[in-house]
């Protein structure tokens, strides 16, 4: 029971700062490994590495890798997949990328004595040789993964192929000695997968300006002595996206592709290219492609098929490809992540809930029952000082749906004094091709633990709810997503739920974009938290300096969400945030990362050199070592205090035991 009364904000709450930072991030790309389960951990304490865990069959759980090894690739800046390991009679042999050099090296941690040898060179080229979605061929002695080679030293000097790493090492120090398995044709490709008799391949491609959201092409070839041979395109084009691409036990193709306006699990014929909906519904089985590797459903004996699937929320289930049943897995998991690992009827994947962290959870899909592994929830503090979410669809202009959930203050030990309304932070997720999970977040519970509502909006052109709700956002980046935001934040108010004039957003990169967007174009906020953002189109898109332009993955994003630049040249103008900074009258946080080649620092610099002068409260803190999203402990700790301090002092209240954040003006 609540004993104690004190203003929002200024609730006393065990969900520190520390503590927080602590649990950023979840476990990702599991595997199996003979009778074993691999996967990739995030160490916020240890530098914001990547730890590679391995779960052995008796249940005892290590790192794969001792500090400062990081398993994290680079590809595409967002990265995805880094490691594959195949057992052997002494042990498993696994190659990984090490993210500080980019290089794949080979390991057997078995072995006496053993280290990790590198399989390819390095590269002073521009970004260098980097590494992805890695596939171990023992009897081939290769490793089969996507090549990203830079050709100069623009963000954009780059190609693309998929390449073949011998195992012996003979490539270490000699570039020519990669195989080169496809031209580069194609400006993006996944990893191959190999079909039941080795004698085919598959795998996807797009081009620039789309996105893989947009639309991507289920590539096909045999396999020959110099490489992929007789490539064909079996399905997908400008307008349909094929998210991912496994092998059938049949030697069929199955295939999410989103033709019906919904990403849906077909069986592709690889000989003629028919596609056959296996499970027609109103629901994702995949998701945006913003790393190499996802993996959204995975084959199981049987003619059995493990998806993951959805409006909005994720959750796993089993699915019959010959009747189209579909049965979903019991369990209190309500979200399932973009990575499953099969092996006969046992499915790995990682899943969570409103009121659980991230876990590793194995299913046995013969009798159903599901465990916990790996990284297994235990409440950090009592759950009493845990949001409670609640799953909202709010009316946007026109009359649209526009989806959200809300988090309100929860704290077993305080209450607000009567007749006091609680702030609200608008929390606007990345991409802005992405969606909000519905878990459990720390980073959530230490604002609302202490009085300070959450509302997360799936504004228009986010992932979860069919290709006609993503498509909303085109060429109306920094018009929808903004005016959904905005209609959330009012309906709360409107509701009585959040006090209208303490109402603040924030978010990250895309959502940077929109918290800078909204700030210059609304009334709503009376603060804002700005990290990593886009906030000048014209740089962004095609700087005069490499240290302006994005990279090669998103550098022609915005020909779908502005338009093309060379039509319309004066969108670019009037909705970057840059250009309309003089009507900024609310103070704000500014939090960016000095390595970062997606959203680079001189974004925030060219906002910072617009308010100069202006008299509005502000603070801008860089972070060393911290690229596009804060991995290190502490880093999210500043990040946190720093945005509560904020809020306290905008809406006036004393967060107990944060340090005051200097604003300057």
């Amino acid at each position: 029971m609540t004993d104690r009364t004190a203003p929002y904000g200024a609730w006393q709450s065990p969900v520190d700062a520390a503590l927080a930072a602590a649990h950023d991030g979840r476990p990702d790309f599991v595997g199996t490994v003979g009778d074993e389960v691999w996967w990739n951990e995030p160490r916020p304490a240890e530098g914001g590495r990547t730890a590679l865990i391995r779960r052995r069959a008796d249940g005892t759980q290590v790192s794969v890798l001792p500090a400062p090894w990081n398993v994290r690739s680079r590809v595409i800046e967002y990265g995805g997949l880094a490691w594959a390991a195949v057992p052997g009679a002494s042990g498993p042999l696994v190659a990984f990328v090490h993210f500080a050099d980019q290089r794949l090296y080979a390991y057997e941690p078995d072995a006496p004595q053993s280290s990790p040898r590198p399989l390819t060179p390095l590269s002073a080229v521009g970004g260098g040789l980097r590494w992805a979605d890695p596939r171990v061929f023992v009897e081939r002695g290769e490793v089969w993964c996507v090549l990203e080679e830079f050709t100069g030293p623009a963000q954009t000097d780059v190609r693309r192929v998929i390449a073949a790493v011998p195992l012996d090492g003979s490539a270490a120090d000699d570039r020519a000695a990669v195989r080169e398995l496809t031209d580069d044709t194609h400006r993006f490709v996944t990893g191959p997968r190999l079909s039941p008799d080795g004698r085919r391949a598959a795998w996807l491609a797009w081009d620039h300006p789309r996105m893989p959201w947009d639309g991507t092409e289920l590539k096909i070839a045999e396999v020959g002595e110099g490489g992929l041979m007789d490539v064909r395109t079996l399905i997908g084009g400008p307008e349909e996206s094929v998210a991912q691409v496994e092998w059938a036990q049949d030697g069929t193709l199955l295939a999410t592709t989103d033709r019906t306006g919904w990403w849906n699990l077909h069986r592709v014929d690889p000989a003629t290219g028919e596609a056959v909906n296996l499970c027609p519904r109103e629901e994702e089985f995949a998701g945006a492609g913003w790393r190499i590797g996802l993996r959204w459903f995975a084959p199981l004996d049987g003619g059995l098929v493990a998806v993951v699937h959805g409006r909005g929320a994720q959750r796993l289930g089993i699915l019959d490809a010959a009747t189209g049943d579909l049965a979903d897995v019991p369990g209190p998991w309500t979200e399932w992540a973009s990575t499953l690992a099969t092996d006969g009827t046992r499915v790995t994947g990682v899943a969570a809930s409103g009121t659980s962290g991230y876990e590793v959870v194995e299913l046995d899909a013969r009798t159903g029952r599901a465990r916990v592994i790996g990284t297994r929830h235990a409440d950090a503090v009592d759950p009493g000082f845990l949001p409670e979410p609640v799953a909202r669809t709010f009316e946007g202009p026109g009359g649209r749906e526009v989806h959200a959930t809300v988090y309100p203050p929860r704290n077993l030990q305080f209450a607000a004094p009567d007749g006091q309304l609680p702030p609200y932070v608008i929390w606007v997720h990345g991409g802005p091709t992405s969606r909000a999970p519905r878990v459990l977040d720390l980073e959530i519970a230490y604002f609302t633990s202490r009085g300070i509502g959450v509302a997360e909006v799936d504004y228009g052109g986010s992932t979860g709810y069919g290709r006609a709700y993503r498509n909303r956002l085109r060429e109306q980046w920094g018009v929808v997503d903004v005016e959904d935001c905005a209609a959330v934040a009012r309906a709360l108010a409107a509701e009585g739920l959040a006090d209208g004039e303490r109402l603040a957003i924030r978010g990250g990169s895309a959502g940077g974009w929109t918290t800078g967007a909204s700030l210059t174009s609304t009334d709503v906020y009376a603060c804002g938290t700005i990290s990593y953002p886009v906030l000048d189109l014209g740089g962004w898109s095609g700087g005069a300096t490499s240290d302006e332009q994005t990279h090669d993955f998103e550098s022609q994003y915005l020909t779908s969400l502005i338009g093309s630049r060379a039509a319309v040249p004066d969108r670019y103008r009037d909705r970057s945030p840059v250009n309309h900074a003089d009507r900024v009258t609310a103070p704000f946080l500014m939090l960016q990362g000095l390595d970062d080649v997606i959203c680079p620092p001189v974004q925030c610099e060219h906002f910072l050199a617009a308010i100069a002068g202006r008299g509005i409260p502000h603070a801008y803190l860089t972070f060393e070592g911290e690229g596009h999203g804060f991995r290190r402990k502490e880093t999210i700790v500043t990040a946190l205090h720093s945005e509560l301090s904020l809020y306290g002092q905008v809406f006036g209240f004393t967060p107990p035991g944060v340090p005051p954040l200097e604003l300057t003006k």
